[in-house]
């Protein structure tokens, strides 16, 4: 099971909290028993091939290649715009149980997917990508 990465949820909260843009969707997160089976798990921490990951990104103009994740760049009116986004990617990221890499400076968010255990992209990369896009 990947790592939580606390420090970027505490980041986020905590501007959330001084923008007071806190989403309750924070209230309403899955439990630890949510999470896809062991499984299904194993079966999208296949890294793909460089061909298959060209493909994919076809279908996700908004993402780039970037080393061994796929990046995305998204810019707002403001700082509350950025975090009501980033309160927008909890839901989709913790009913996954895959959690992006994300910077914050103002009204930029940078998103970066890549699984870690899996040492590359996998199917789990891209099928969040396609969720994130959708926001």
């Amino acid at each position: 099971m990947p790592r939580l990465r606390w420090t970027s949820y505490l980041k986020v909260l905590v501007i959330s909290l001084i923008a007071g843009t806190l989403s309750p969707v924070v209230a309403s997160l899955p439990s630890q028993g949510a999470r896809p089976s062991l499984a299904r798990s194993m079966e999208m921490n296949s890294v793909l091939s460089a061909a298959e990951i060209q493909t994919r990104l076809l279908r996700l103009p908004a993402w780039r290649l970037d080393g061994q994740s796929i990046v995305c760049d998204r810019r707002f009116a403001g700082f509350p715009e950025a975090i009501a986004f980033l309160n927008r990617l909890v839901e989709p990221a913790e009913a996954a149980g895959h959690h992006p890499d994300l910077e914050v400076s103002y009204n930029r968010v940078i998103i970066r997917l890549t699984t870690h255990d899996a040492g590359g992209l996998t199917d789990q990369d891209f099928s969040l990508a396609e969720k994130i896009s959708q926001l």
